[in-house]
């Protein structure tokens, strides 16, 4: 019998922008019996629920399969093909070219659960791990990077920005926040990348939306949507790396190929 569907399920239109990119099967041993569709159902049930690996359904793959998956297709590169293949789609679509000419960073400061890489962000006063990401103009994930909260953003920058070494051949202007102006030398020697600061107005009061900034600052707010990042589980910060990526990955397949 068909299981019922989770709100979470790939459609047959979004499951086919996928299936060319999947792994091949490794040759030798026994032909594959796992269902690829339905393990990856399986990992969006969980980045988009918040559970834990071990609370999925049972009509779903069982978690140690699903889980495996989700681990070899992280170390093997797949989540970031699968993510670059999606976002050039959309860019496409917009009538851009596949590499930016232009980025936004920016990071986010989140709780984490107990074990693995944390410190404490003295300026949000908050314990954990930072997110960095750097986005292109339409708010699409470039790269991202998980580090220790207490890890300064001109420091934090560093990390993401050699993320994109040699992948944006036309990327050349990136901006960012007054917290980056350390870092704007450093962009200029390390890639040729003009690090241009979008300050806060002086007489600024309350919310204001700034200009650029207010791009990488919806795409939190999409990957939000994700309820396994409202919190970082992961124990290892590639791990956290892959859930973003997870995250961006349903969300663009849902702009390609809306239900």
């Amino acid at each position: 019998m068909r299981r019922k569907n989770y709100p979470t399920d790939l459609t047959d239109e979004q499951w086919e922008l996928v299936r060319p990119l999947r792994p091949k099967a490794r040759p030798g041993g026994r032909p594959r019996s796992v269902d690829l569709r339905e393990v990856l159902n399986g990992v969006l049930y969980v980045v988009r629920g918040g559970v834990a690996w071990r609370m999925l359904p049972n009509d779903l793959p069982p978690w140690g399969t699903v889980h495996y998956y989700y681990r070899r297709w992280r170390l093997d590169g797949t989540w970031d093909r699968v993510m670059e293949a999606l976002r050039t789609r959309l860019r496409h679509a917009d009538g851009r070219k596949k590499s930016p000419s232009a980025a936004i960073v920016d990071s986010r400061t989140i709780r984490t659960a107990e074990g693995g890489v944390r410190g404490y962000d003295a300026g949000k006063r908050t314990p954990g791990r930072k997110r960095h990401i750097v986005v292109d103009t339409l708010g699409f994930l470039l790269a991202v990077v998980v580090h220790s909260a207490s890890v300064r953003d001109r420091d934090g920058v560093k990390l993401v920005l050699a993320r994109l070494e040699g992948r944006f051949p036309r990327l050349r202007l990136i901006w960012a926040d007054a917290a980056y102006e350390a870092a704007v030398g450093w962009a200029w020697l390390f890639a040729g990348w003009v690090l241009e600061l979008v300050r806060k107005p002086d007489d600024q009061k309350g919310f204001v939306v700034l200009p650029r900034r207010w791009v990488v600052e919806r795409t939190f707010a999409w990957l939000m949507n994700g309820r396994r990042l409202a919190r970082d589980y992961e124990r290892l910060v590639e791990s956290s790396e892959a859930m973003v990526k997870v995250s961006m990955i349903h969300l663009m397949l849902k702009r390609l190929r809306p239900a």
